[in-house]
């Protein structure tokens, strides 16, 4: 029928845009990953920079793989959702991943904060100095924090299945589809804890290297000096800031899923699925350039892969 005709479209259409954009995201952390653990290998050892976007790298990489096999899934043989523990394994998963990404970035916003600025605090003077230290105790936090909330989120995502364990035949499967994503209710305001936490940690850290980047600059002028110090900052705040764009289009993406979570084939929903798609690589992209050297590496290795394409 047409309905049905525009239902395999719109579905076609849907899967086709999410896998390019996810191996497109897959590809651009996967050179970071690669980069990052060849360097690691020749120098046995990465410093706290490399070690967090190394961590990054993976949870992205990882996240948009389970992403992606939820949105295929969802889309084109949604009954596999409903077989346990298939959903509860990948919203596990997911979540981890997620929630890695996300505070593992907050990380990142925190490190650039504590090794750049400027203050005279004692205790900020302390953390520049440990904050090398402090790093594998961060990442480990960040880790520990992601696996609870994922413990929760496959709590949550179990629920509908048990309760709901004679509902899977054709008469119930819509009743059982409506129930479920009614207890998916819980898991955004999970979401929204997260994105909270991290963005506040994002924000603070951009106000504070933002206000050392002012007293710093209102210093030189006073003394008519130019400082390697300025670029430093103007370099770090473009990186964070980059991080709060990211976390103010989630958090909108977010909000705007849990008013369109039983719309399926909204318009609304196709674009927050390609935003979300959109981010994790386009994000890792801007990382790269704003690291020496992983650009360098890219710049490298792109014109060799534009000759072989014209030798081809």
């Amino acid at each position: 029928s047409p309905q049905q005709y525009n239902v395999t479209s719109y579905g076609a259409t849907t899967v086709a845009i999410i896998t390019l954009e996810a191996f497109a995201g897959l590809w651009i952390n996967a050179f970071i990953v690669c980069v990052l653990c060849i360097a690691w290998i020749k120098k046995k050892t990465l410093n706290s920079n490399e070690k967090i976007l190394l961590l990054l790298g993976c949870s992205r990489f990882c996240y948009l793989c389970f992403s992606w096999v939820y949105s295929f899934l969802s889309i084109i043989y949604p009954n596999y959702l409903h077989v346990h523990p298939i959903l509860q394994l990948i919203v596990f998963f997911q979540t981890f991943f997620n929630y890695s990404n996300l505070w593992v970035s907050a990380c990142l916003c925190v490190f650039y904060c504590i090794k750049i600025a400027n203050f005279r605090n004692s205790y900020f003077i302390y953390l520049k100095v440990k904050i090398d230290r402090i790093v594998p105790w961060l990442l480990l936090g960040s880790g520990t924090l992601a696996l609870s909330i994922a413990i929760i989120a496959y709590d949550i995502a179990d629920k509908p299945h048990c309760n709901n364990r004679n509902s899977t035949g054709p008469g119930n499967f819509w009743k059982a589809n409506i129930k479920m994503d009614k207890h998916f209710f819980p898991s955004f305001f999970l979401a929204g804890f997260g994105y909270a936490a991290s963005f506040t940690a994002v924000i603070f850290s951009a106000l504070l290297l933002l206000f050392s980047l002012w007293r710093h600059k209102c210093k030189m002028q006073k003394n008519s000096m130019n400082s390697l110090s300025v670029d430093a900052h103007i370099r770090a705040m473009k990186s964070i800031l980059s991080f709060v764009v990211m976390y103010s289009f989630n958090f909108v993406c977010l909000v705007l899923k849990m008013v369109y979570v039983t719309k399926k084939e909204s318009p609304m929903t196709f674009l927050i699925v390609v935003f979300q798609y959109t981010f994790p690589g386009v994000h890792s992209l801007i990382l790269i350039f704003s690291n020496p050297k992983l650009e360098k590496t890219l710049l490298k290795i792109l014109p060799l892969e534009s000759v072989k394409c014209k030798v081809c």
